[in-house]
C-alpha cells in the first residue's frame, strides 16, 4: 500500500547481490531471503494496480502506478536479472534438492533467456498502455430512466422478459462500445507492434513463440492449442447450435437477436441469487461453511482485512480478479457484481483462486506460485463441485434453473475460449495487420465457432469488435486457452465429485496444495483426472455433462 520506497529497493538488491554464499546452506537462506524481499516487491505492486481498477479517476493512484511502472519497474527488471545470474552461477545449485525447485531453477533459466535490456523500456510502456484499456472500459457507461448504468449493470436489463427493453439496452451498449472502437483498436495495435519487437530483440521471430517461452509452456506446444481449437469446432459448436436452436423455439421466434440471448426462455423472471455485496459474502460463508469449513473461514479472513470489493460502479474497471499478494498471503477479491447468477458463478470462481492460495500458503514463497492451467482449475472447479450448495442462493426451482444455466455455460464458453485463442495466434503471426484486416478476421472466427443461428443484422460491427471486451488480449496475452483446459478439468473433476464427494475434494485440495512443485500432468493425476484436449476426450465429457443437464429435467 504504497509502503516501500526506492531506498528499500536499492538497499534490498544491493544485499542480495552483495551476500556471501560459502555453502549449500547459504545458498537456501539467500533463497528465502531473496523470495520474500520480491514477494513485499509484489505485493507493492498489487496494490498499486488493485487501487487503479477499484477507482480508475482516482489521479493519486494512477499516478502512483505509474511511478511503479516508469520509474521502479526498470530498476527491479535490471536488478531481478543480476540475481537470476548470480544464482546460475552458483555452485551449489546441483546440491539442492527439495521438491519443486527444478520447476523454479527451469523458470530462472527461461528468464535470462528471454532477458534483454532494450526489452525493459517496452515492457514499462506496456504495463501503462494495459492500465490505460482498464480507464478507457471503466469510463464505459449508458442512460437508462434518467439513471446513468455501468455496463454491467446495464447488461443484467438484457435478461428483462420485456423485448423491447432488451433491444433498447443491447443498442445503448453497443453505442456505448462503439464510440470506444477506434480509440481500443489504436491500443491493440500499439501494443502488438512492441509486444512483435519485444520477440525480436529476444532472438525469437514472432511474440507467440516468445510468450510460450515466457509462460513455462513445457506441457504443450503451439500446435497442440491448434488441435484444441479443431477438437472444440467439432465436439462442441453442434451442442451450442442444439442450445440455440432449442432456445429459439422455447420463445417462439422465427428470427432470434442478440437480445434474446440471456433471457429466460419461458418468460420467468430473472434469476436474483443476492441484492447486496454483503448479502453475496454472507450467503458465500454459508456455502463454503457446508463445503469446507476452512473455506469459510478464509473467506471470513479476506472480509475481516478488506480483501473484498465486490459491486459493480462508476469508474471502475470491467471483469474480476484475484491478486495474490504474496507478502501478507491474503489475496483480493476484485468483481462487478449487480445480482445475477453469471456473479454468483464469478464469485465462486474467485473464491477458488483465493482456496488455491491458502492451501499453496505454507510452501516456500518460491514454488507457490502455479501455473495458470493448475490456477484456473481450482477456480472452475468451484464453480461445478459447489452447485448443489447454491440452494443458500436459491429456492428448489430457482436452483434447477442455476444449474442448467452453469452446465450450459461449463460446455458453452469452449468455442468462445478456443475463439479468442486462435485470434491472439493470427494477430502475433501477422503483426503487420490493420485494424479493418483483424476485425475481419475475428469475423471469420466468428463465422468457425458461433451457431450462425443469431441474426445479427444491422449489427454486424459489434460482431466485428466483441473482442474488445476481452481485457485478456489486452493486458495478459495469450492467457485463456487455460480457461479451456481447465474447463475440461472442472467438468472431469466433477463428475468424480458425483461419485465420491469425500475422495475428490481430498484429491483436489492435495493436488492446489503443490503450488508450482509438479508439472501440470501431474497435478491433474494427483487431483484424480487427466490432462487431455484430444477430440475424444471432448465429446466424452461433453457426452456426460449433457446426461447431466437431462438430469435436471428429469
Amino acid at each position: 500500500m504504497n509502503s516501500i520506497t526506492k531506498e528499500f529497493l536499492r538497499t534490498g538488491y544491493e544485499s542480495l547481490l552483495q551476500f556471501p554464499i560459502s555453502s549449500l546452506n547459504d545458498f537456501q537462506t539467500w533463497l528465502r531471503e531473496r523470495a520474500t524481499f520480491e514477494a513485499q516487491i509484489e505485493e507493492e505492486s498489487g496494490w498499486r494496480y488493485i487501487k487503479t481498477t477499484t477507482h480508475t479517476n482516482d489521479e493519486q493512484a494512477q499516478q502512483a502506478f505509474e511511478e511503479f511502472s516508469t520509474e521502479w519497474y526498470p530498476i527491479i527488471a535490471e536488478k531481478a536479472h543480476e540475481l537470476n545470474q548470480k544464482m546460475l552461477e552458483c555452485s551449489f545449485i546441483e546440491q539442492l534438492n527439495e521438491p519443486g525447485f527444478h520447476r523454479y531453477l527451469n523458470d530462472i533459466q527461461k528468464q535470462v533467456q528471454l532477458f534483454r535490456e532494450e526489452n525493459i523500456p517496452i515492457e514499462t510502456e506496456l504495463r501503462m498502455l494495459g492500465n490505460e484499456y482498464g480507464n478507457i472500459m471503466g469510463t464505459l457507461q449508458v442512460e437508462h430512466q434518467g439513471q446513468t448504468l455501468t455496463l454491467q449493470q446495464a447488461a443484467k436489463l438484457l435478461k428483462e422478459n420485456n423485448r423491447a427493453l432488451r433491444e433498447s439496452i443491447y443498442r445503448k451498449i453497443g453505442a456505448a462500445r462503439l464510440e470506444k472502437r477506434d480509440q481500443l483498436n489504436q491500443l491493440l495495435s500499439k501494443m502488438i507492434q512492441l509486444r512483435h519487437q519485444m520477440a525480436l530483440n529476444a532472438g525469437f521471430p514472432n511474440y507467440l513463440e516468445y510468450k510460450f517461452v515466457e509462460l513455462g509452456r513445457t506441457d504443450y506446444t503451439p500446435a497442440d492449442c491448434l488441435q484444441f481449437h479443431q477438437a472444440v469446432e467439432v465436439a462442441i459448436v453442434p451442442i451450442n447450435r442444439s442450445f440455440i436452436q432449442i432456445r429459439k423455439d422455447q420463445l417462439k421466434l422465427e428470427s432470434l437477436k442478440p437480445w434474446d440471448l440471456k433471457v429466460d426462455p419461458f418468460g420467468r423472471t430473472p434469476l436474483s441469487p443476492f441484492k447486496t455485496a454483503t448479502e453475496l459474502i454472507e450467503k458465500s460463508k454459508q456455502l463454503f461453511r457446508r463445503l469446507d469449513s476452512s473455506m469459510a473461514d478464509w473467506l471470513q479472513t479476506m472480509e475481516n482485512q478488506h480483501r473484498l470489493d465486490l459491486e459493480s460502479r462508476a469508474n471502475k474497471a470491467p471483469g474480476g480478479y484475484q491478486y495474490p499478494l504474496p507478502h501478507s498471503g491474503i489475496p483480493f477479491i476484485f468483481m462487478n457484481a449487480t445480482g445475477t447468477m453469471a456473479d454468483l458463478s464469478t464469485m465462486v470462481h474467485e473464491m477458488g483462486h483465493a482456496v488455491h492460495t491458502q492451501l499453496a500458503n505454507p510452501l516456500p514463497t518460491i514454488y507457490q506460485n502455479p501455473p495458470m492451467e493448475v490456477a484456473e482449475l481450482a477456480s472452475m472447479s468451484m464453480e461445478l463441485v459447489t452447485m448443489d450448495l447454491w440452494d443458500e442462493f436459491f429456492g428448489t426451482e430457482d436452483l434447477l434453473r442455476a444449474k442448467e444455466d452453469q452446465l450450459q455455460d461449463a460446455i458453452g464458453m469452449l468455442p468462445w475460449i478456443a475463439q479468442v485463442d486462435a485470434f491472439q495466434h493470427w494477430l502475433y503471426l501477422n503483426p503487420e495487420h490493420t485494424s479493418e484486416e483483424r476485425e475481419a478476421h475475428w469475423q471469420s472466427l466468428n463465422e468457425r465457432f458461433g451457431t450462425g443461428m443469431v441474426d445479427y443484422t444491422g449489427f454486424e460491427i459489434l460482431q466485428k469488435i466483441s473482442w474488445q471486451g476481452q481485457l485478456h488480449i489486452y493486458e495478459v496475452p495469450f492467457y485463456y486457452i487455460e480457461y479451456g483446459f481447465a474447463q475440461l478439468g472442472a467438468i472431469a473433476l466433477w463428475r468424480n465429485y458425483l461419485s465420491n464427494p469425500t475422495q475428490c475434494l481430498e484429491n483436489y485440495k492435495k493436488a492446489l496444495a503443490l503450488g508450482n512443485t509438479e508439472s501440470i500432468p501431474n497435478v491433474y493425476e494427483i487431483a484424480g483426472i487427466s490432462f487431455n484436449f484430444s477430440p475424444e476426450y471432448l465429446e466424452e465429457l461433453a457426452s456426460f455433462v449433457s446426461q447431466e443437464f437431462k438430469k435436471i429435467h428429469a
